[in-house]
């Protein structure tokens, strides 16, 4: 169970410190936004010694998991990685282990957003070295001198704040809009972009946002039927069962009952997050000021009320009323609505769905740099008008996938790291990274690169990727997407090490709503393949001649040699025991690719060569 007087104490302390404190704060790092990544960015620079404040407007911490009711999470079921993984087993201990969590049939794991923010919260409250300022609202932002001075309101009083290093975690991008870092908005032009799945044309259209509601069940005979909400049209809800979906588990039928434990959270509630002729609702606020947005947002909650009506009136559903048990909020409803695309940064690195789709294939070796894996598909929920461009999603297949860190490194602005939806990737590619495992796991990874680029004094652009993700790996963090690795295999590290290198390479499967790649550990690898990695990296293996006969340890070492080593087999056949191979080693043996990636990273160490942004080798 939640330890809530732990959290509550937390939060005591901070308040009493903030109020006898003066209003000039410093901090080492700065983030703004305790959503889902501002959170974990906070909870991993924390565990790796630096000084951390969040400024968070709500009292919550997870932002779309949780704030803004968005509890049924999407993806990366298989892929449990880093921060995102432990806050999922922390759900299944609370609520009795995986099962109890599987409640609805869009997703394996499904809960109740007070539970999660605190499962956040708790996590947050063992970081000594981080601070957490709920309601609080930036006002202004400046850098002087190096440093990022923060204007805030807390309670009712004014407060500034300063640190070197700042994360941008808001759901919108809103501080690179304020520091006037690059960014796009919109759907890309195919012509830039080089995606044949992309309009011709850009435009500013963004994808729909969904001002969530958690119901519950009052029980038969309970009628908690709403007033009916204002411009109510039953027609616009009309088809709402009608949707058919070939992965929902009922033969890809829709009836309304089956509709309803779409979103089916533990304890007889209820998320509703509807597409199509539900409660989403096409609205554009990112270049709006925050009391514009306030304003336009009472439209995308009344449209919620309006479906919520609908379920109960022309459904029958009167006994499942907003829950009153959830949100600290007059209406009871989310703090926060969905968004589900934001301001795209322009980063040292930009995603796209080429290298997703094919990774080995392009100029960049993004999958290099990974910091981040996802299996979720390119889902873009769009409005019905027939002006906006349609995406063919049957040409828009792609396995699963890591994100590259230059991904979240600004091209120009210093001494800023973005996280959330913003990172830099194209609008296509943003309908897959969107979703809430892998926006917990940028944050992660925000957290690691702020850490290291204030330890060792430079800018986040000037750190090497490889430390990163070195540091990334020790937190259980996958840097390739390989379901058939899990974090637990003991040579998790190696072969994630090796995959990161390309020298023995995956192999990806757009597989309907959980894409995969697969490392094969126990399968043959021939000779011809393993040279042919190996030339990626070390051009003195053109001197072999490989055939497709299976690779031996004779083979291998020969290999190694014409890279540079003087590895021998006395030394091959002490590593092999501390390796804890199971099969017996001699030199005609047919090694598969587990052995034949944890031996190379052992005695080669590839993964040290240092990489750029973009995965080329640097001297």
């Amino acid at each position: 169970m939640i330890d809530i007087r732990r959290i509550f104490i937390s939060q005591l302390l901070c308040f009493l410190t903030w109020q006898l404190s003066a209003q000039s704060l410093q901090t080492d790092l700065l983030i703004i936004g305790g959503g889902a990544s501002g959170t974990t960015a906070g909870i991993q620079a924390a565990r790796m010694g630096v000084r951390v404040t969040i400024l968070e407007e709500t009292t919550w911490l997870g932002g779309m998991l949780t704030s803004a009711g968005v509890s049924a999470i999407d993806g990366n079921n298989a892929l449990p990685s880093g921060l995102w993984g432990e806050f999922r087993e922390k759900l299944h201990q609370h609520y009795g282990g995986p099962q109890a969590v599987a409640t609805g049939w869009v997703s394996n794991t499904l809960f109740e957003p007070a539970v999660g923010n605190n499962i956040l919260q708790h996590l947050a409250a063992k970081e000594k070295q981080l601070q957490i300022l709920f309601n609080t609202s930036w006002t202004g932002i400046k850098r002087t001198n190096g440093r990022w001075q923060v204007t805030f309101i807390r309670n009712n009083r004014q407060g500034t704040i300063e640190a070197p290093l700042l994360i941008d975690a808001t759901e919108l991008g809103d501080i690179m809009a304020a520091t006037h870092t690059a960014y796009r908005t919109g759907m890309d032009s195919r012509q830039e972009t080089g995606e044949a799945v992309a309009p011709l044309q850009a435009n500013n259209y963004i994808q729909v946002l969904t001002y969530v509601a958690t119901l519950k069940d009052y029980g038969t005979g309970a009628d908690k039927t709403i007033p009916r909400p204002a411009g109510y049209d039953p027609e616009i809800f009309r088809c709402c069962c009608a949707n058919e979906d070939p992965y929902s588990g009922n033969s890809g039928k829709m009836n309304c009952d089956h509709m309803m434990q779409y979103g089916k959270l533990p304890n007889h509630k209820y998320m509703i997050n509807w597409p199509g002729c539900g409660n989403d609702y096409p609205l554009n606020v990112i270049e709006m000021t925050r009391e514009a947005r306030t304003k336009a947002l009472q439209q995308a909650k009344l449209h919620t009320l309006r479906y919520l009506y609908y379920l109960q009136t022309a459904l029958g559903y009167k006994h499942l009323g907003i829950a009153d048990d959830e949100y600290p909020t007059a209406d009871k409803l989310p703090m926060i609505p969905y968004y589900r695309e934001a301001r795209r940064l322009k980063g040292m690195a930009t995603l796209g769905f080429n290298h997703v789709a094919h990774p080995f294939d392009q100029p960049e070796a993004y999958y290099r740099t990974g910091v981040a894996v996802g299996d979720y598909p390119i889902d873009h929920h769009q409005e019905k008008d027939p002006a906006v461009p349609k995406i063919d999603f049957s040409k828009a297949k792609v396995p699963s996938y890591n994100i590259p860190l230059g991904s979240l490194i600004p091209a120009t602005t210093e001494g800023l790291i973005v996280a959330e939806k913003s990172i830099s990737v194209t609008n296509i590619v943003n309908g897959a990274t969107r979703l809430q495992p892998v926006v917990l796991q940028l944050g992660q990874a925000a957290g690691a690169l702020a850490a290291i680029s204030l330890q060792q004094k430079i800018q986040p652009r000037q750190v090497a990727v490889r430390q990163v993700q070195e540091a990334l790996l020790k937190a259980g963090v996958y840097l390739m997407p390989y379901i058939d690795v899990p974090k637990e295999h003991p040579h998790f590290a190696a072969i994630q090490r090796i995959g990161a290198t390309g020298i023995l390479r995956g192999t990806g499967i757009p597989y309907t709503w959980a894409n995969q790649t697969w490392f094969y550990p126990q399968r043959p690898v021939s000779e011809y393949e393993f040279t042919q990695g190996l030339l990626t990296y070390y051009p003195e293996a053109r001197k072999l001649t490989p055939t497709g006969q299976d690779l031996t340890p004779a083979f291998l070492i020969k290999a190694w040699q014409t890279a540079g080593t003087t590895i021998t087999y006395d030394q091959l056949t002490a590593a092999w025991s501390q390796l804890q191979f199971s099969t017996t080693l001699r030199n005609d043996l047919p090694l598969n690719r587990e052995m034949a990636a944890v031996l190379t990273d052992h005695f080669l160490h590839p993964f040290d060569i240092p990489v750029s942004f973009t995965g080329a080798l640097q001297p």
